[in-house]
């Protein structure tokens, strides 16, 4: 279940007597010590979810955040499995999006609205780079991450969520995991939690489909997808 291939028809001339077809590849691959290069630098070396707030300046005052990340990443994937989504769109990365059990998520624990919900997966970070944006990537993410956890077992994804939504920051805008389908379930004036039940959305195995559709159809995710970034947060 690590690849997820989807192929579109895009117009490359007008007018209609001239339309010419291109194939588009789109395909979702797991997060592997093998792929984790095709995420943007600072992304790579931006450790904000997977360390403690002191841990992590000591590894930026050390020089190599990148390291960590790499470590955090292996152990993670040896500990529970996939932690991370990787959109390519003919060949070419364009986004991603990461997460893990609460319990592997050190800097979930400094937010006034913690702990995660035991049954729950932490939705850690998110972003679409800025020119593959508005094609449905963000959806088409968070529609195989909602699958996946549900083959696995697991009954919500939870993330705290940033009333301000800060351009440029590590933490998703509130507002955006709102309509997207997440209700709150801690409040809180900067730092809510919310939570995205999975398990109630179908009956029957067999019915997975139609609802995460239902569920996830009104979805503008690119809104949701903001650049990880060194703002301000819980310490």
């Amino acid at each position: 279940m690590g690849v997820h291939d989807v192929r579109t028809k895009e117009f490359t001339s007008w007018p209609p007597s001239r339309i010419k077809l291109r194939s588009v590849s789109r395909r979702i691959a797991n997060v592997t010590l093998d792929n984790l290069a095709d995420l943007p630098l600072r992304c790579r070396r931006c450790v904000f979810w997977e360390l403690t707030p002191v841990a992590r300046a000591r590894a930026e005052d050390s020089g190599d955040p990148a390291f960590e990340k790499e470590a955090w990443i292996s152990a993670t994937l040896l500990d529970w499995g996939s932690c991370g989504k990787i959109v390519y769109v003919d060949g070419v990365a364009a986004g991603f999006v990461l997460f893990a059990p609460p319990a592997h998520v050190p800097r979930g624990v400094a937010f006034p609205t913690s702990p995660v919900g035991p049954d729950a997966v932490l939705l850690m970070t998110s972003y679409i780079l800025e020119e593959f944006q508005g094609q449905g990537l963000g959806r088409m993410l968070v529609q195989n991450l909602a699958k996946d956890m549900m083959r696995r077992g697991v009954r919500a994804i939870e993330a705290f969520g940033d009333v301000r939504g800060e351009a440029g920051h590590c933490v998703l805008p509130a507002d955006h995991l709102l309509a997207v389908g997440f209700k709150t379930v801690r409040p809180h004036p900067r730092w809510p939690r919310l939570r995205l039940e999975l398990k109630s959305t179908v009956t029957w195995r067999e019915d997975m489909e139609v609802a995460l559709e239902r569920l996830l159809g009104s979805m503008t995710p690119e809104g949701l997808l903001r650049p990880v970034g060194s703002g301000s947060s819980p310490a």
